[in-house]
């Protein structure tokens, strides 16, 4: 089945296109048809399956753009706010749809004059429930969806609901999403919900099948030596780290930089304007680990986190369907790691039956191991590197003082002296630069005459010996010529 199957309005499916979608998800598939159908449901869906579009995509294709508020979604967070404002803003903009987002720690102002402006708005249940109780806004949605029921119902906006409904119109198509149903969800959907139509998933589609499960046995004093060793051995490209209390982010966020990586955290203490920046960041690559509480888990919506670490198995089993949510998104694959202590095992076995699912125990790898597999990598990236004219006029440059084996070999041996220590690849050179001295290496191997192999100490310096390795020119650092940094004494010494 397609998107195009559904018939949505034309500039919708153009939308859709032109985000690159073209097989709806399980959701996507059961619940779009009946939203066009004008029933109110009932949808049993877990974060990351694609929600927002199955809520949004057919109730935009039936939105007028006539100036009025024509939907509101309810969320919890202001993360998540901000997320399905984005997505619906993307699959509406050709249609003229706008979208408002609501919620506390900013200016009323400014929410209520892009609310007088918007087709859709997003918003948390504190703030909509206190513009509407104040009056400083009168909405008429046609739609009204709920999203992450059980969140709110967790975060004790239960009643905040309730009284949101009386301000709302009775003439309404109503949707509810939720990861669980408890009593007090059921009841709630029998008192806002007319007549709906239920879509749900099984117990065993709870967890993304995409999603690589492991947990590693730690000692509790071993847990940050161990997430430092696992985050190098697995070399992720974003990834999201776990923590159950605010204090333990911000201690784990200074541990980690002061490792080296790039790392900011999230937490319910800090400002709107500084979550904001900090998600920004995170989204376009200025932060390569999020570390985060629990606040996060359903907030965040980013497609190209690789893996999850809970640095802290969760207390519950759906916190934990929730943070591992948040890798192999969009058809991705993923990675989710679980520390645990010993004493924490049962926890795991009361997860893996609650969820459906099975965690693969793991060997948290050797120093030795993280350094292997470093190179590993490194080689194949070297293989699959293009050469480009900048490699070759760098490489020229070089050769003025040193042959082409020991510049491949200093070359590698910085890249791969950063790699072992940070997983990074980027030290100021790319990797075409190391692939075309690599490449000159094996096939000028054994050196390129006229004393450009010089690796001892007298005339012209070593490898990476004597610092003043008698007659050298004046490029002594790094061992590129006149010698090496290793040696501060006179004479002829080499390392190599």
């Amino acid at each position: 089945m397609k998107f195009s199957d559904f018939n949505l309005k034309d500039t919708i499916q153009a939308a859709i296109t032109e985000a690159g979608f073209t097989e709806p998800s399980p959701i996507q598939r059961d619940a779009i048809p009946l939203v066009l159908e004008g029933h109110d449901m009932v949808a049993q869906a877990q974060t990351g399956t694609g929600k927002t579009a199955a809520f949004g995509l057919p109730t935009m294709s039936m939105m007028k753009a006539d100036g009025s508020v024509e939907g509101l979604v309810i969320v919890p967070t202001r993360e998540l706010a901000m997320q399905v404002s984005d997505e619906l803003f993307r699959f509406g903009k050709l249609s003229g749809l706008k979208t408002a987002t609501v919620y506390g720690g900013t200016p009323y102002g400014k929410q209520i004059d892009r609310i007088k402006q918007a087709s859709i708005v997003v918003a948390t249940p504190g703030r909509l429930q206190d513009l509407l109780m104040s009056g400083k806004i009168k909405i008429n949605p046609k739609f009204v969806i709920l999203d992450e029921a059980d969140e709110m119902l967790d975060m004790g906006f239960l009643d905040e609901i309730k009284n949101i409904f009386t301000y709302l119109p009775k003439e309404r198509q109503t949707l509810l999403f939720s990861a669980t149903m408890p009593n007090a969800i059921r009841k709630l959907a029998e008192q806002i919900l007319k007549n709906p139509k239920t879509v749900s998933i099984t117990k065993s589609e709870k967890t993304n099948t995409k999603i690589t499960q492991l947990y590693y046995v730690v000692q509790e004093r071993e847990r940050d030596d161990a997430l430092v060793r696992l985050i190098d051995y697995k070399n992720p490209e974003k990834c999201i780290i776990f923590c159950r209390m605010k204090k333990e982010v911000d201690r784990l966020v200074a541990h980690m930089t002061a490792q080296g990586f790039k790392v900011s955290g999230l937490h319910g203490d800090m400002e709107q304007k500084q979550r904001e920046v900090t998600i920004r960041a995170f989204k376009q690559g200025g932060i390569d680990i999020f570390i985060a509480t629990d606040v996060a888990a359903r907030g965040l919506d980013v497609n190209d986190v690789t893996h999850v670490f809970n640095y802290h198995i969760p207390f519950d089993s759906e916190s934990y369907v929730h943070r591992i949510g948040r890798t192999g998104r969009a058809g991705k694959t993923g990675e989710a790691i679980t520390l645990v202590s010993p004493n924490e095992l049962r926890t795991i076995k009361k997860i893996e039956k609650d969820v459906g699912t099975k965690m693969a125990s793991q060997v948290i790898p050797t120093r030795m191991e993280v350094q292997n597999n470093r190179s590993d990598e490194l080689i194949a990236k070297i293989a699959e590197t293009k050469v480009t004219d900048k490699a070759i006029e760098l490489v020229k440059t070089l050769q003025h003082d040193l042959d082409i084996v020991t510049i491949a070999h200093l070359l590698a041996s910085m890249i791969q002296s950063e790699n072992s220590v940070k997983g990074k690849d980027n030290i100021g050179l790319g990797l075409e630069e190391i692939a075309l001295l690599m490449e000159r290496a094996m096939t000028q191997r054994g050196g390129g005459g006229g004393g450009r192999n010089r690796r001892r100490g007298g005339g012209g310096g070593g490898y990476r010996g004597n610092r003043s390795g008698g007659g050298g020119n004046r490029h002594g650092r790094n061992g590129r010529s006149g010698g090496g940094r290793d040696s501060r004494n006179g004479g002829q010494g080499s390392r190599s």
